[in-house]
């Protein structure tokens, strides 16, 4: 393609917190993929993110950053060189408006991304001590590793991207999706539409949630109808409510509107970058976790729990130096550091707390 494409998050940064605070839309992880990695796989060049005070080329093509783009729209907008000829079918397409829809399109969005990943390619072999079904709808990535676990692909497709390891006794169905350098810890039970990005640790039983990268589920305890941020970790027993016992619609704090909004029948927890949650953390329906918040104390946290909170209630803030070393710690860790960029983002951020 001869022009450049731009997205831009003019419209919808602000309507995605906590997610938005520390990434632009476009980086969003639905699916496999980020918004961002999908467009410039099916355009096959390059997408640069619009600033929100900031003008394009004359000549650029402008989208929406929170557009997931699909091979199909794609297809009614370029021809065969790339080049514009139809007004866009969003018919086409999903548009994310309220964090909640990162999970509830997840399956949607694995299912499109599988396919895109995998198509003219083939799988490396099912190891023999890996009972399956549907072998048809499994693709392993060269070094990814699992030995004597249950991949069910009946209920959607199974994705296991390179040096991702499934320990023994796990039993996934699909869809699922396991990033690069990812663990799922022993007796695992996850049910799709699941997503572990990159670099985490996944344990106990995850059901329909997205961990963004780098970030802990590594034990007992349930995780549902939920999206976790990146650097994040969740404490051994830390669960989650996902449905309210009367049934009815959950209400989510919107964090631009300040309002609560209703966002279906199940809603678990959205949480932040670099949050953190004690032992056996309860978390009630439809909790957000703003960023940098470290969770413990007694009782329920609140429904939602603003970025640099120290501890349960919101009310004790996190000593900015602190939570830059504790942030400092957990990336070594995994054998990162804290940018001088991420130091910026946090003070602008904490500033605002």
């Amino acid at each position: 393609m001869n022009k450049q494409v731009f997205l831009s998050d003019k419209e919808s940064s602000d309507h995605l917190f906590p997610f938005t605070q520390t990434r632009s839309v476009a980086d969003i992880r639905i699916g496999i993929l980020t918004i961002r990695q999908k467009w410039e796989r099916l355009l096959q060049q390059k997408v640069t993110i619009l600033k929100k005070d900031e003008l394009p080329p004359n000549d650029a093509i402008v989208f929406a950053a929170n557009i997931i783009p699909t091979s199909a729209f794609i297809k009614s907008i370029f021809d065969n060189i790339g080049e514009p000829t139809n007004q866009p079918d969003y018919s086409l397409v999903k548009i994310l408006q309220y964090p909640w829809h990162i999970f509830q399109w997840n399956d949607w969005a694995l299912r499109e991304d599988y396919q895109m990943i995998t198509q003219k390619r083939f799988s490396t072999p099912i190891p023999e001590t890996v009972q399956v079904i549907n072998s048809n709808n499994i693709f392993i990535e060269p070094g990814a590793v699992l030995h004597h676990c249950i991949l069910n692909a009946s209920t959607g497709p199974i994705y296991i991207a390179q040096n991702a390891e499934i320990m023994e006794g796990s039993l996934i169905r699909g869809p699922f999706a396991l990033g690069e350098g990812s663990v799922v810890k022993m007796g695992a039970k996850i049910y799709g539409a699941t997503t572990i990005g990159p670099y985490c640790m996944a344990g106990g039983e995850i059901k329909n949630s997205i961990l963004f990268g780098y970030s802990n589920k590594a034990h007992d305890g349930y995780l549902g109808d939920s999206v976790i941020g990146e650097w994040c970790n969740l404490g051994a027993g830390t669960s989650n409510s996902n449905i309210k016992n009367t049934a009815s619609e959950v209400n989510v704090w919107h964090y631009h509107t300040r309002e609560y909004m209703r966002a279906g029948i199940k809603c678990g927890l959205l949480m932040g970058d670099y949050s953190r949650s004690a032992i056996n953390t309860s978390f009630n329906t439809g909790t957000v976790v703003g960023v940098c918040a470290n969770i413990f104390g007694e009782g329920m946290p609140p429904k939602f729990v603003p970025s640099f909170s120290w501890g349960n209630k919101g009310l004790s803030l996190y000593e900015f130096e602190k939570a830059l070393t504790d942030i400092g710690n957990w990336k070594k860790l995994k054998n990162q550091v804290l940018t001088e960029e991420e130091i910026n983002q946090l003070k602008h951020i904490f500033g605002q707390s």
